[in-house]
């Protein structure tokens, strides 16, 4: 019976990495859904899962074992460029679907037994969301709506926390594709952020319920 595990959807991705080496460097068993089979070390055990449907969900959270102690919702996605007047119905709810919709269905699943261990929940949302830029409404609304869907839950579950991180430019490959060489400084390395959550998850933050963490 392991010590505690952790849930950490995304966990394959930049950020996810970074976060998963944080918690079995912790002495954590973490759990990581993934889309391909993916090794991503000791300790770490990978479900391929589809995260907007509930029935990979439920799954998911089976292969965890007790005590689920953390659950970490990073998974999500990323679109902008158009304005409102032009961005498709699709193309905006979309946004709600990859951010928000895993988060939802995920924290769902496993508030029972998070109850029961009096765990935490780490939900990623962005600083984006308070600071919307041009052409960004449907990610940021769906952001924002992941701040709202964290504090919401900080109030009603009880023995549970419930924080949300919010991330400005986070350093992956793919941000440093999409920017000038010159601003890369600007970028955040991802075992920085990966400190906070992990940090988040233990119970040495006993006393943080309901925060929006810039990070």
């Amino acid at each position: 019976m392991p010590a505690r595990t952790a849930l950490v959807t995304g966990g394959a991705g930049g950020l996810g990495r970074s976060v998963v080496a944080a918690l079995v460097e912790d002495g954590w068993d973490v759990v990581v859904p993934v889309t391909t089979e993916t090794d991503l070390g000791e300790h770490v055990t990978t479900v391929v899962a589809d995260l907007t449907d509930p029935d990979d969900v439920a799954r998911t959270l089976r292969t965890a074992q007790d005590p689920l102690k953390a659950v970490v919702n990073l998974v999500g996605g990323f679109a902008a460029g158009q304005p409102v007047e032009t961005t498709p119905l699709q193309d905006f709810e979309r946004m709600f679907t990859l951010n928000l919709r895993p988060t939802y269905l995920v924290t769902q699943a496993a508030l029972p037994r998070l109850k029961a261990s009096g765990g935490a929940i780490v939900c990623t949302s962005s600083a984006t969301a308070l600071n919307p830029f041009k052409g960004s409404a449907g990610y940021s609304a769906s952001k924002a709506a992941v701040i709202a869907f964290t504090q919401a839950v900080a109030k009603e579950a009880e023995n549970v926390r419930a924080n949300v991180i919010l991330p400005t430019m986070i350093d992956t490959p793919a941000n440093r594709e999409s920017m000038p060489a010159e601003q890369h400084h600007k970028l955040i390395p991802p075992e920085r952020i990966a400190r906070t959550v992990a940090f988040l998850c233990d119970d040495a933050s006993a006393a943080i319920n309901g925060a929006a963490v810039p990070v």
